[in-house]
């Protein structure tokens, strides 16, 4: 089960010398679609038709998503896109409207109407028992945020198997990007018709782009759909095979927006429900990142696009109701290993700020509550430090450390792009060229945990993702039972292993022999010592090409847990 990012990475290498193959998504999703014979089934928060999946020039030039899903159907596979219905987003009488979220749902539907493609716009509903207001406030504010690729493939001898891509990934634009992150050099190539930055109001014009950073995964299915290819016409594998995987599929999903769960509540704790008003509920995302954690021995590696929660905690607005567990899970694990008199660390990468104008009431509320949350999870390991007399010689970010990304292109006789004009030059615009920097926006939703346990999928560490009655979500949890420390006794070398460390020298640009032990003092220190040299070329006057993306999140955090923004 290969894990997916794009591009080209440096060599890493696995158990027994054998080299870690960096997946390229886009092209990866592109082959599967156009390799489907009986089906391709899509849902997406958003899915627009005029993605182009493969950017190379050499194969497939200009293909756009729809036209390739058009030609599917055309020879008789089966295409069925289920994409969330913004009821911002009109198309009554040919009066249009975008909706407030750009998400094409509209514009999608209309390309697909005379063809064979079968579009099914899904808003997110609440129960017909719920209140007028409880029923408006859902459809409103909620979402259908799942995001998978599912078809059938090739098996051998004549049989077809199921694959089904599920992360965070959207099949839509502003998305496509590799590993350089490139802010300017690829606005005339690559992304010429797909600049997406939505920091700039107003003309954009020589503006860089907003780079994007995802993760997504691949799974091979055998029990979903026997006509194809049953359980026991599968070929098994042994758990003794090096590359053996298991996967489970998560949910945030309630019974109004899925169909087959119990009737009865009664019978709702058998299959791990839970039993809301009206409703019931699968949490089964946030059960799935509350017991890794619990599980977890040496470290922890998160990237997500948000990182709110454990609000009950907060010294303050503790009311807010973003109760879920996982922030205050993370500090009491650290905690608990400090107080053992072991090693434990937390790398944690969100964005620099949520996308949009970052002077924004609504970034600058989201801004607030991760600080909160930040505050909360020093300020408990701080304690713990005391607790055990350490606290001179440990500091709380001796244990937890956040990150973002960022990237910086400096002018040269093929990067010209973005130079600003002398007009109108203290415009966000104008500054922002001139100083030739930009976040990189990291949209993953995923975790690492001890090298040997992963999830991956569309949900986000915050209350809508994990609260099972507000944005719907999936995600898959998987591990090699070949490779985990019971079995190894050490450091597991397997897939897990490969990922993240492909992930650290693509955001570090470096592979360093500390980052197999991730959970060591010295690679912590080590770390954090990149994202501060980072941080520092990438705020600098001078501008000046950036080798590695990994920066400090820009707040400064004292011996005693207490944070002070340094932007």
């Amino acid at each position: 089960m290969p894990m997916f990012r794009i591009g080209s990475l440096p060599n890493v290498q696995l158990d027994n010398g054998v080299p870690f193959l960096h997946g390229k998504c886009w092209q990866d999703i592109f082959d599967a679609i156009r390799q489907a014979r009986r089906l391709i089934y899509i849902t997406g928060w958003s899915v627009w038709h005029k993605v182009t999946l493969v950017r190379d020039g050499e194969q497939h030039p200009g293909v756009t998503l729809g036209d390739l899903l058009r030609s599917k159907s055309q020879e008789g596979v089966r295409v069925l896109l289920l994409v969330w219905d913004d009821p911002t987003s009109r198309n009554v009488l040919g009066y249009k409207t975008d909706g407030i979220m750009a998400t094409h749902d509209e514009e999608t539907r209309r390309f697909f109407k005379n063809s064979s493609v079968q579009v099914l716009l899904c808003p997110r509903i609440a129960g017909k028992r719920h209140s007028w207001v409880k029923q408006r406030e859902v459809e409103t504010i909620y979402t259908h945020h799942q995001k998978t690729v599912i078809v059938d493939a090739d098996a051998g001898n004549n049989r077809r198997k199921i694959i089904a891509f599920v992360g965070g990934l959207d099949l839509c634009d502003g998305r496509y990007d590799t590993p350089d992150h490139s802010l300017f050099r690829t606005l005339q190539t690559v992304h010429k018709d797909d600049y997406h930055n939505p920091t700039f109001t107003g003309s954009v014009a020589n503006c860089q782009r907003e780079p994007w950073h995802d993760m997504h995964s691949r799974n091979r299915w055998i029990d979903r759909i026997p006509d194809i290819i049953g359980v026991f016409d599968t070929p098994s594998i042994s758990e003794d095979d090096p590359e053996a995987w298991h996967v489970q599929i998560f949910r945030s999903i309630d019974s109004n927006s899925v169909k087959d769960f119990p009737k009865d509540p009664k019978d709702a704790t058998k299959t791990n429900l839970m039993c809301g008003k009206n409703v019931l509920i699968d949490m089964s995302i946030h059960t799935a990142y509350v017991k890794a954690i619990r599980a977890a021995q040496h470290f922890i590696y998160i990237e997500n696009q948000y990182f709110i929660g454990s609000s009950y905690n907060w010294s303050s607005y503790n009311d807010l109701g973003a109760n879920n567990l996982i922030p205050m899970e993370i500090a009491l694990k650290i905690a608990n290993k400090i107080r053992a008199h072991e090693r434990f660390a937390a790398y944690i990468i969100v964005p620099m700020w949520p996308e949009g104008v970052p002077t924004g009431a609504a970034t600058q509320r989201i801004l607030f509550w991760q600080h909160k949350t930040m505050q909360m999870m020093y300020e408990t390991i701080y304690k713990a430090l005391v607790e055990v007399g350490l606290e001179d010689a440990f500091s709380p970010q001796d244990f937890l450390n956040f990150f973002c990304l960022g990237n910086r292109e400096a002018v040269d006789e093929f990067n010209s792009s973005g130079v600003p004009s002398p007009s109108n030059s203290h415009t966000p615009q104008a500054l922002s060229q001139k100083s030739r920097r930009f976040m990189i926006y990291v949209h993953s939703k995923g975790m690492i945990v001890d090298d040997e346990y992963v999830i991956l999928g569309s949900a986000n560490i915050n209350q809508r993702s994990m609260d099972g009655t507000r944005d719907t979500e999936i995600a898959m949890g998987a591990y090699q039972p070949q490779h985990t420390w019971a079995r190894k006794q050490c450091n597991p070398l397997g897939q897990i292993h490969g990922y993240r460390m492909s992930l650290w020298a693509e955001h570090t640009g470096v592979i360093e022999d500390i980052f197999t032990e991730p959970e060591s003092l010295e690679c912590v220190r080590r770390i954090r010592t990149m994202g501060e040299m980072n941080w520092k070329q990438f705020a600098a006057e001078e501008v000046s090409e950036m080798r590695g993306h990994l920066l400090k999140y820009p707040v400064e955090v004292d011996r005693k847990g207490k944070e002070n923004l340094t932007i």
